[in-house]
């Protein structure tokens, strides 16, 4: 019997919870992440990204996975930061809007691993989608309830 591979050391994203292996050297490029996650969300949108001037649904779609990643994401010590991307992300869904007191979600249905571990079978527009969609919905689940 073939002796057990050494397995990589990991992290969990301080964001989305999300545990990926770790990257030798990594810096985070998002401050609300880890640098595996960050990493990961710069090559699964990269390829879309670079076709964002020349494809104006590309820019649409790359705004609305920069919006959800931030949502999953917030940067320490930038309220502002987070608000917008919730006041942008259900307005691109056409969604209600997430309150401004709704709860951070403790856990998150999809992240970007899921995105990129179904890129195979899924094209990533509609991956985004679905993935934006869950975030907000994860958001507003939170949300106190209105009288």
């Amino acid at each position: 019997m073939p002796a057990a591979a050494p397995s990589q050391p990991t992290e969990s994203c301080p964001g989305c919870g999300t545990v990926l292996a770790v990257l030798p050297d990594g810096v985070p490029s998002h401050q609300g992440a880890s640098a595996s996650c960050s990493h990961l969300f710069e090559v699964t949108l990269g390829g879309l990204r670079d076709e964002t001037g020349a494809d104006p649904s590309a820019a649409v779609v790359v705004a609305l996975a920069d919006d959800a990643y931030a949502a999953q994401h917030p940067v320490p010590g930038d309220p502002a930061a987070l608000r917008g991307a919730l006041d942008r992300l259900p307005a691109a869904l056409g969604e209600r809007p997430v309150p401004a007191d709704a709860e951070r979600p403790s856990r998150w249905r999809t992240t970007i691993a899921d995105v990129a571990a179904d890129l195979d079978v899924i094209d990533l527009p509609a991956l985004v989608g679905s993935w934006a969609r869950s975030v907000h919905d994860d958001w507003t689940a939170g949300a106190p309830a209105r009288p």
